[in-house]
């Protein structure tokens, strides 16, 4: 593993522990912690979500992370609340590996610009 995986790695699992302290249980996958993000994102705090809602918080999770590259854009706030993203430029074709780094680095800075972590 390079040192730069290893990094990226370490910083990730730091994060998982820090999000275990702040809401009482480890997010156990990627897919946990873009929920996480997602419901941070809709500002209405912890609630019950159903499936579709649940799929709607990841995709604005995923925008939202994604929106620091230049990939969406936020284009408004409906009436209930949740934002709306339009993309911006095409996403390169990566293997499932090199989504899942760009998606964890991308992450990390999420939550270091909130000032979360570190």
């Amino acid at each position: 593993m390079r040192t730069e995986d290893e990094t990226l790695e370490n910083n990730w699992q730091a994060l998982l522990d820090v999000l275990a302290i702040l809401v009482g249980k480890r997010p156990k996958d990627l897919n946990a912690v873009l929920f996480l993000v997602g419901v941070q994102e809709l500002g209405k705090g912890i609630q019950t979500f159903d499936k579709e809602e649940k799929q709607n918080l990841m995709h604005i999770a995923l925008c939202r992370i994604l929106s620091k590259a230049g990939y969406y854009e936020l284009t408004g706030i409906d009436q209930d609340g949740w934002p709306h993203w339009k993309p911006t430029q095409q996403l390169p074709h990566l293997n499932l590996d090199e989504q899942e780094y760009l998606l964890k680095k991308y992450i990390l800075d999420y939550f270091a610009d909130e000032q979360i972590i570190t």
